[in-house]
């Protein structure tokens, strides 16, 4: 079997760590490159937590740093926006060993660019946080895109926003940076919280969970100190979607249309999007509307159960 080659644009993040999990351990995946930037925590801290679970997982992948802040507003991170959501670490609730593993000596969007350019098939990238890495690399480094087949990302939303009334997070924290990607030219799915908010794991699965030996139990333990939706109402796997349309597109019902970012004022980072495509003749993103929540729930404890 071919594996597919992506590269996973992270702020961990607990939810990001159940994806970060089930992606490099997928049998169709094939993880180039990590990297990370400032969003749910500050940057230093998205960094050691990637390098945490690229550890405890036993995997080499390589690990590189990115951008500390927006591209230009100031960084408000999940705790500033939403309160104690993964804790002061980021993952809260598991003592991981140090990791023996260092960041590449090279930025992120050098690192970028070089596994994109050095890919002999087309990369997928999977930002699950602010687009802010990738819109320096688009700016920078043009060429490539020439080498990207696609972005599947989790943000956006074109319904109630978790930050102000109507933005997600990852696009509100730079929306600037999110505009300039949508304007890019890179083919786009949006898995936003149309779909994430709804993608929700129980206590019933969360008792499964438990049972999948050592990772199971690091990620039983993170969800007790989660606030991504509650233990009793279901925890929101919002990034773990990304890599389910990943590698289960047929969950998820779609649309084609073309979108923009709020920029500034009381609704920046809202993704304004012309679904009747009465004002636009092309289409820049496919939008994730609906999502199979039983099938979800199935497919994470089976992708789960394989990090035992």
């Amino acid at each position: 079997m071919t594996r597919r080659p992506i590269i996973i644009d992270t702020d961990p993040g607990i939810d990001d760590a159940v994806a970060i999990a089930i992606a490099l351990n997928s049998e169709e995946l094939d993880v180039k490159l990590i990297s990370t930037v400032a969003g749910n925590v500050d940057v230093e801290k998205t960094t050691r937590n990637a390098l945490k679970l690229v550890t405890f997982l036993g995997k080499e992948t390589p690990v590189a740093k990115g951008a500390d802040r927006p591209l230009l507003k100031e960084l408000e991170t999940a705790s500033d926006v939403h309160g104690d959501v993964h804790g002061e670490s980021g993952m809260d609730g598991y003592e991981f060993p140090e990791s023996q593993n260092k960041e590449l000596s090279i930025h992120a969007v050098e690192a970028l660019k070089k596994y994109i350019l050095a890919s002999p098939e087309k990369i997928t990238l999977v930002p699950i946080a602010a687009l802010t890495n990738i819109a320096l690399l688009f700016t920078m480094y043009p060429e490539v895109k020439e080498n990207i087949e696609e972005i599947v990302m989790m943000g956006g939303t074109l319904s109630r926003g978790n930050t102000n009334s109507i933005a997600e997070f990852n696009t509100y924290v730079d929306p600037h940076a999110a505009q300039m990607v949508f304007q890019a030219g890179v083919p786009i799915t949006m898995v936003g919280l149309d779909v994430t908010d709804t993608a929700v794991l129980t206590s019933v699965e969360n008792e499964q969970i438990k049972t999948y030996g050592k990772v199971g139990e690091m990620f039983y333990a993170l969800f007790q100190h989660y606030r991504g939706g509650s233990l009793k109402s279901g925890l929101k796997m919002h990034d773990v979607c990304a890599i389910a349309y990943l590698l289960q597109p047929e969950m998820f019902k779609t649309q084609l249309t073309h979108a923009e970012i709020q920029l500034e004022g009381p609704a920046a980072g809202a993704v304004i999007a012309d679904l009747k495509m009465n004002y636009h003749t092309t289409t820049n993103v496919s939008v994730c509307l609906e999502i199979d929540v039983e099938k979800f729930r199935h497919w994470t404890l089976k992708e789960l159960q394989k990090n035992q």
